[in-house]
């Protein structure tokens, strides 16, 4: 059975109840009965005052109804910013070495395409063979060729040609068969001089180009200097002679001239050809089209050493390949002064990388609210930096208050920054914050504004 109570029996228990509760202490309080009358009671008390309140018409439910909500309180923390490793480059150990590496001044410094690192002495050293790039650069100043492909004037071999292989074998140079008799053009007769590194090409080029070897001399003395190679001594054309000398410093310079004559740079990047008379030819370069190398001369003599003057080219990933020239003199063989480049290029390709930056859905900060709605602040997408070697990588963070609070609504971003490269991810919210309900306004009014 129900109990039905009247407004004014509300009232009147209300009443009772707080007589009760500062009446003193009886052990009858405890009982089953009067205990469950106080529970009922509780809930009149509840009711009754919550009814008043609200019918205060407009007051203080009005105000917490209506009241303007305090906003969620942020925070947030910038992701940490990696530390690259410094990229591995070991120069050369023996002899003097020199690389120049153009396309990449923003990464390697404004000084990169002219000498980027040297090893060792800039003095002057033998040449040895790489005297038969002069050689042909020489020549080809005075007889240009149209362009790679232009054969040019036809040489004819006399007695005097065919003793040249003789000559040159007897003192251990690199020769090609010439026939007596025999004709070749221009652009074959280099192709012979520098693929091979045949010696008695060489000198046979230079007397028929300027009529007798004192007038190459002269002419590649004119041409030295008339292209800043003052501390470059030739003294006849192919490099057996130990005053053949150069520096490295003259030596990058002179790899850019001779890579930008068409001519020279197509032979120079040939593996191998066959051709009458000589046959087949293989290029004493053994490293091209490895590691990026495309060319130049190879060159050894003992005593001097083993030489190679190389260019190579190597995608990084950066906006364009990179361009290197480098040389090598002095080094104690073949496979020293290989390993010593290879070594090298592969260091410097290396030290190109892409760096992890921060992954999608990384937290960054989060919001809280006192009515216990939270949402977190993440990155949107994944994000890397092309870097160079330990180049530094610093970061800022830059956040806005968001107008919806709901979740993908974009509220800031995180830019990183390595050397020339800027990478910017956009901060969203994750999840929402919801507004609280009536009950929690009416029951926190210190939380409202």
């Amino acid at each position: 059975m129900t109990t039905q109570h009247r407004p004014d029996d509300a009232l009147e228990d209300f009443t009772e109840l707080l007589r009760d509760e500062h009446a003193p202490f009886n052990e009858d309080r405890f009982d089953p009965e009067l205990r469950r009358k106080n529970r009922r009671r509780g809930l009149i008390v509840t009711t009754v005052v919550l009814a008043v309140t609200l019918a205060s018409g407009g007051g203080y439910a009005g105000w917490a109804l209506t009241a303007p909500l305090s906003d969620p309180v942020a925070t947030s923390q910038a992701p940490n910013a990696p530390v690259p490793a410094a990229a591995s480059i070991p120069l050369p150990p023996e002899g003097a070495s020199a690389i120049a590496i153009s396309g990449a001044d923003e990464y390697l410094g404004s000084t990169a395409s002219t000498m980027w690192a040297t090893s060792g002495t800039d003095e002057p050293r033998p040449i040895a063979s790489i005297s038969k790039l002069i050689t042909a650069l020489v020549v080809l100043d005075a007889v240009p060729l149209a362009d790679a492909t232009d054969p040019g004037p036809t040489l004819w071999f006399d007695s005097a040609d065919y003793a040249l292989y003789d000559k040159y074998y007897l003192m251990g140079a690199t020769i090609a068969a010439m026939p007596r008799g025999s004709s070749m053009s221009l652009r074959d007769a280099l192709a012979t001089m520098l693929i091979p590194s045949a010696s008695n090409y060489a000198e046979a080029v230079a007397g028929w180009a300027f009529g007798s070897q004192s007038g190459f001399v002269g002419a590649a003395r004119r041409w030295l200097d008339a292209n800043g190679l003052t501390n470059t001594t030739i003294v006849e054309p192919t490099g057996i002679n130990p005053r053949n000398t150069s520096t490295p410093t003259d030596l990058i310079a002179l790899g850019r001239l001779a890579a930008a004559n068409p001519t020279i740079a197509q032979i120079v990047s040939t593996r191998g050809l066959t051709l009458p008379g000589p046959g087949p030819m293989s290029n004493t370069n053994g490293l091209l089209g490895s590691h990026g190398i495309t060319g130049l001369k190879t060159g050894t003599l003992d005593p001097g050493g083993s030489n190679l003057l190389y260019t190579a080219t190597l995608d990084v990933g950066a906006a364009q390949p990179l361009e290197i020239v480098g040389v090598v003199l002095g080094g104690s063989s073949r496979e020293a002064v290989n390993h010593s480049v290879t070594s090298l290029l592969d260091g410097i390709a290396g030290g190109f990388t892409q760096v992890p930056l921060a992954d999608e859905g990384q937290q960054v900060g989060s919001y809280t609210t006192p009515w216990g709605s939270t949402a977190q602040m993440v990155l949107s997408e994944d994000a890397s930096v092309f870097s160079w070697s330990d180049t530094p990588i610093t970061v800022t963070m830059d956040t806005t208050t968001p107008t919806t609070w709901q979740d993908g609504e974009v509220v800031g971003s995180v830019t990183w920054t390595c050397g020339p490269n800027t990478v910017t991810v956009p901060v969203e919210i994750e999840g929402s914050i919801t507004p609280p309900d009536d009950w929690w306004k009416l029951t926190h009014p210190d939380e409202l504004g």
